[in-house]
């Protein structure tokens, strides 16, 4: 029997525990299943061979909770293509403890949740291990400098290997065009020259080839080997007159062969190594040391020793280490590698900043408030490295695809073979020819790279430029997007509502606004701040409030010295049988004209006047909705405002299609009602308020404000809270399904064009042979192009974003 504990996520009462317990004690297999509510933690023991990890997630799941395992990124050498990913996951797939992996060819490490009373990491390393592979450590791991450097000299290894077998190669063709005279025949001086080189040169390919028979698995290596080696042996052969005649000779095509399978391993290992210098760029954000002020005194620390609120000095010029709010000094911060806003911004006394910006113009004493891991840029690491781990579904066909590929291959050269030498009578050497040609040509990595490279770069493109992409899926949902949905409070508006008029009934602005603010400022509403603040500029004064009472989506009550005092909207004050005068009307309706929220105040029963508010809408609001209608795509503006303000407010940005008068648990609804109609809706909200309806659409877009990453319910984040964004969002996930499509074309396209012509296909009728150096030089450039076209996607800045950006002088 195995014991471990799950951490569970959404429980509130012994109810909650109740009903887990329950779901999980149904399987077979578990002897017994106790919540710790404080805790908030399921021990279970169950019996492995009965009942499996996943089993117990999915019953907690049906319970209507969410387990919540550990996450883990281990980095993986030794993989060359597809095949290598899929027998790595399969192997850490068959711990007991893990749940979840999804390995990345292109960043080479492998992303996967786990339970480690279950599963160890020296497990993991010993199963990785056992399939072929090496886990050359964790992604947090303090080595990782050691592992880069290791990284770097493999390829510096793989770039003299090539050299030398171009020079090897090239002398032996000289040797065997100029026929100089030789102490020995040539033929066995030839292998006597080429031996030793040959067998240092290829020892990399023999060796992995060997290492994955020896665990079943069938991959490049094994096929590649069967290339080289049928080159090399039949040179051998015929050297010594053993069954081939001296036409088989050709010691350099075996090392030619061999230096362009691995050039192509070196330009493909150097391509891939780009592919993630966008996360490793954030994480060079993180400053090594820091000056902490304690007792007076400023001490230079180790960032890893700073704890929440401690004061630390950043001067200009540094990177701030950690998150916090200024407590003294003032400075522009230049915030662009993290949330991606051009122009440093102003941060003076109780201004937020985040770790990894830097002060440009002067110093600023911050006190911490979220550390090492909490910290806005690692969580922006950490999704960015989920993200680039994730597999959208066109990358499971391309891994279904891979694992009958290189079968086929091997069936494809030997028919080739048998066919021309047994069937066609052509002569041994050019069923040998085609053959190696085949075996050689044939590219399982270029469809192996095609989605995971251009996942990572376009990922962490979009993280350069403040857009943060949950996962692969969310590309492809986001290429099907029909209608945008756009909630405009604090998303086309700035979020700060202010009060623009004051208008008593039979009562004066100062007992209007006292009364409202008192009442109001019990409340969280954006438009309750917004009235409190016009009472405090005012200097009026704030009573005592008993019995406050919310009504969601319509207002507020209470008590000022046993008066009563209702705040909110007409059918609010229609319910509690209150009438407005008629005389009163015609403010009410000017003020709503103009796109104003307008409060009502009843006091004692009796209607005392309206507060008219605005919430400005934000410079770039009118210029998104634009953007959006010229990708094709609806727009749709979800209000809780009345249908006239909303109306106003439509016109002034542009949207004809509203949704007025929606409470805010109703927009997921409405979201609902227009997938019901068939439409692919992206909602754009604020991630707080707006969740139920961000996860009910099929791309929800959550605009963080730099502030808070941890936006759950957001299938993507923006950094900054700028509606173009949103349009750039799109447009980025657009992009790199493009990419990706383009690549798996080609990756095919290639595949299928050349193993043909590699068979012999084009000789009957045009004479043409597609010799075996030929066939290498087109494997090695087949991957290198691949990864190109996915690097590409380095330098895309979308429309939307160019649109969005000020100019270089501005401001």
């Amino acid at each position: 029997m195995i014991t471990t504990h799950i951490r569970i996520a959404g429980m509130h009462c012994a109810t909650c525990a109740k009903a887990i317990e329950s779901s999980v004690q149904q399987l077979d297999g578990i002897s017994s299943a106790e919540v710790n509510l404080a805790a908030e933690t399921l021990r279970v023991g169950f019996d492995p061979d009965a009942v499996s990890i996943r089993d117990i997630e999915e019953a907690v799941r049906e319970a209507g909770f969410s387990p919540v395992p550990e996450a883990l990124t281990l980095r993986i050498s030794g993989m060359h293509c597809a095949v290598c990913v899929q027998s790595v996951e399969k192997a850490l797939a068959g711990l007991p403890g893990i749940t979840s992996v999804s390995v990345n060819l292109g960043t080479e490490q492998a992303y996967l949740t786990y339970y480690p009373e279950i599963t160890s990491i020296e497990e993991m390393k010993k199963a990785v291990s056992e399939a072929g592979f090496t886990v050359t450590g964790r992604d947090d791991d303090p080595a990782s400098g050691t592992m880069d450097a290791v990284a770097a000299r493999d390829l510096r290894m793989k770039a003299y290997r090539s050299i030398l077998g171009f020079a090897v190669s090239g002398f032996l063709m000289l040797l065997m065009w100029t026929h100089p005279p030789l102490p020995l025949p040539m033929p066995l001086m030839m292998f006597l020259f080429a031996t030793p080189f040959f067998a240092f040169l290829a020892y990399p390919i023999f060796s992995a080839a060997i290492r994955s028979l020896r665990h079943g698995i069938l991959d490049m290596d094994v096929m590649y080997s069967l290339g080289i080696g049928t080159a090399y042996f039949s040179s051998v052969l015929s050297t010594f007159g053993i069954f081939l005649s001296a036409d088989f000779n050709f010691y350099e095509t075996a090392i030619m062969l061999t230096a362009f399978l691995t050039l192509g391993r070196y330009l493909e290992a150097r391509a891939k190594g780009k592919t993630g210098e966008a996360i490793r760029s954030l994480m060079n954000l993180q400053p090594k040391t820091a000056t902490v002020i304690r007792d007076g005194v400023g001490t230079i620390v180790p960032v890893e020793e700073i704890v929440p609120y401690d004061l630390v000095l950043v001067r200009p010029g540094e990177a701030i280490p950690v998150d916090g709010v200024v407590v003294e000094g003032e400075s522009h911060v230049d915030e662009s590698l993290v949330t991606g806003e051009p122009h440093p911004v102003y941060k003076g006394k109780d201004a937020n900043v985040i770790g990894g910006t830097i002060p440009t113009n002067g110093a600023i004493t911050i006190y911490a408030t979220k550390v090492g891991k909490d910290t806005v840029l690692a969580r922006i690491i950490r999704m960015v490295g989920e993200a680039q781990g994730s597999k959208p579904s066109v990358q499971r066909v391309a891994d279904t695809v891979v694992s009958y590929f290189i079968p086929a291959v091997l069936i494809i050269a030997f028919s080739a073979f048998a066919f021309w030498y047994f069937i066609a009578g052509s002569p041994l050497l050019f069923a040998v020819t085609a053959l190696i040609s085949v075996l050689v040509v044939a590219c399982p990595c270029a469809l192996g790279l095609a989605t995971p490279t251009a996942i990572t770069v376009g990922i962490g493109r979009g993280a350069e430029l403040g857009i943060l992409i949950r996962n692969g899926e969310v590309l492809e949902q986001s290429g099907t997007i029909t209608t945008v949905a756009i909630d405009k409070t604090g998303t086309l508006t700035e979020g700060r509502p202010e009060v623009t008029d004051i208008t008593p009934y039979r009562r004066t602005e100062e007992e209007l606004i006292s009364y409202a603010a008192s009442v109001e400022r019990l409340s969280l509403h954006p438009l309750a701040e917004a009235i409190v603040r016009k009472a405090e500029e005012a200097d009026a004064p704030l009573h005592e409030v008993a019995g406050f009472e919310s009504f969601s989506g319509k207002g507020v009550f209470g008590y000022i010295q046993d008066l009563p005092v209702l705040i909110g909207n007409r059918s609010l004050l229609e319910e509690h049988s209150i009438q407005i005068p008629k005389n009163a009307l015609g403010s009410i309706v000017r003020f709503e004209s103009e796109g104003k929220t307008v409060p009502l105040i009843a006091v004692d029963r009796t209607y005392a006047g309206c507060i008219a508010i605005t919430d400005p809408i934000k410079a770039t609001s009118h210029d998104a909705v634009k953007v959006f209608e010229e990708m094709g795509l609806s727009v749709v503006m979800i209000t809780g405002d009345n249908e006239h303000t909303a109306q106003v407010i439509g016109e002034e940005i542009g949207i004809s299609r509203i949704l007025a008068g929606v409470l805010p648990w109703d927009k997921a609804e409405e979201v609902s009602r227009l997938q019901e109609r068939g439409e692919k809706v992206a909602f754009i909200g604020d991630g707080i308020n707006d969740a139920p309806a961000l996860a009910q659409a099929d791309v929800g877009i959550a605009i963080s404000g730099g502030t808070d990453v941890a936006v759950e319910s957001g299938g993507i984040v923006l950094m900054q809270s700028n509606p173009l964004d949103a349009a750039a969002a799109i447009q980025l996930a657009r992009k790199v399904m493009g990419r990706i499509r383009m690549n798996l074309f080609w990756a095919f396209f290639y595949n299928i064009l050349l193993i043909p012509i590699a068979a012999g296909l084009l000789t009957p009728f045009f004479g043409i042979t597609f010799r075996p150096e030929y066939a290498g030089l087109a494997m090695a450039l087949s991957s290198v192009t691949i990864v190109s076209l996915s690097l590409l996607l380095r330098g895309y800045n979308p429309p939307a974003k160019k649109r969005g950006d000020p100019p270089a002088d501005a401001g």
